[in-house]
């Protein structure tokens, strides 16, 4: 994957200078010619406040540990890596994008995040028309595969078209078949419950309730309402925070865990869950189970990860922010340049039909000797599909027992239902 540098033409003018910085990338313009050494500027828009703030700090520490990495490897193309220029999604439209108005302010060449999908779609456009890679490690929203970004869009999260069966999987085999499915009205929300209402049908059960609420409102007693009315043996929740809401109305109806199937999915795994659905009583949710991009099938990054950041209480998506990093320098060296457009070019590559390498170290060396790398991250093999995310996945099955405690149960991989 690895290319000649070539020389950009001197006696670039003032007017063109002035163009290819407008063009947001700090590497230069989109021109795919290459060439640019730089030193690789990231930034990142990810959550700082609001009801994901929970996710933030995972990823953020996850992509300073890969920064940190990469730097002790000798950096990019031999320039170390700076900290990152950092923005709040904040779970609102108005300031992630004002966020990445700041973030693209400062000529960045990649933009991590965001972290919801819904904040993706808010600045996406304002991101990849300024001709700046982004990479998401959390968003799942089926929109993205076939969203018209120009090759600047990337994942590390598997799409919830692959989430989605091994929820409904995992719903039929503890041998349920009457099955409400309520999820949050966006993206991710209609996204995932569509994938599992399709995949839970196909395998026999009955949905008995399909429907979207309002994450924004203060009460949900009508949504737990139609749940109820529904008489189902099993409820799925996509949601955020607000979905700790639901399982408590759930809960007190008198659905209640193991005897009422309860699951959620990436967005409700939290160490914290049981008490935010009951804070005297956490193990009220025992018998709890979910499904996740897998975080914690790789035992020696989580060890590496909390030593780094001891104070994190969460791990959710930070494999994937890792590998987000790591793929965009991957690229770049592959690439022999900074400039994004070089990098775009390059990003699919590195994740598959070359010599297997897991970190950016082992990786740089390999394509130093002139070797086509497939980069196998903290999250697993990526093997990018010609739209820049994950073919196959690997998803966690999570639950919960003893007192609220969060562990994983199962680990599968899973591929789109035809």
């Amino acid at each position: 994957m690895r290319r000649n540098a070539f020389v950009k033409a001197a006696g670039l003018g003032a007017a063109a200078l002035l163009a290819v910085a407008a063009c947001g990338g700090g590497g230069g313009d989109d021109s795919g010619s290459g060439g640019d050494t730089s030193a690789l500027k990231l930034g990142y828009v990810l959550p700082e406040t609001g009801d994901l703030a929970y996710h933030g700090p995972p990823q953020v520490e996850a992509m300073n540990l890969a920064i940190k990495e990469i730097n002790d490897a000798g950096g990019v193309l031999d320039n170390d890596i700076a900290d990152p220029v950092g923005g709040d999604e904040a779970n609102d439209q108005a300031i992630a994008s004002q966020s990445a108005d700041r973030v693209l302010g400062k000529d960045v060449d990649a933009i991590i995040g965001a972290a919801a999908s819904g904040m993706s779609l808010a600045i996406i456009d304002k991101i990849t028309g300024a001709g700046v890679i982004q990479c998401s490690g959390s968003n799942t929203a089926p929109t993205f595969t076939d969203y018209d970004d120009d090759g600047y869009y990337f994942r590390t999260a598997p799409s919830d078209a692959l989430q989605g069966p091994v929820l409904a999987d995992v719903i039929v085999g503890d041998g349920h078949s009457n099955v409400a499915v309520v999820a949050r009205a966006d993206d991710y929300g209609k996204g995932l419950a569509d994938a599992t209402a399709k995949s839970l049908e196909q395998a026999g059960a009955n949905v008995a309730l399909n429907e979207t609420y309002d994450p924004k409102a203060t009460d949900f007693s009508s949504t737990v309402s139609k749940i109820v009315s529904s008489d189902p043996d099993a409820v799925v929740i996509v949601a955020f925070e607000e979905g700790a809401q639901i399982m408590k109305g759930l809960i007190e109806k008198g659905l209640e865990p193991p005897e009422t199937g309860i699951y959620g999915a990436d967005g409700l795994r939290s160490e914290q869950l049981g008490k935010s659905v009951d804070k005297s009583d956490p193990g009220v949710i025992d018998g709890v189970k979910g499904t996740a991009p897998a975080s914690s099938d790789n035992p020696d990054f989580l060890k590496e990860l909390k030593d780094f950041a001891p104070d994190l209480e969460e791990t959710q998506f930070a494999p994937q922010v890792y590998d987000c990093v790591n793929v965009i320098a991957l690229a770049a060296e592959a690439a022999e340049s900074t400039d994004p457009g070089d990098i775009k070019e390059e990003m699919n590559g590195v994740t598959k039909d070359g010599e297997k390498c897991t970190n950016f170290e082992e990786c740089k060396k390999l394509l130093d000797d002139g070797e086509d790398i497939n980069y196998d991250g903290a999250s697993g093999p990526l093997d990018f599909v010609d739209v820049g995310e994950p073919g196959t996945a690997s998803i966690e099955v999570y639950g919960y027992d003893d007192g609220g405690k969060l562990s994983t149960l199962d680990t599968r991989d899973a591929k789109p239902v035809e």
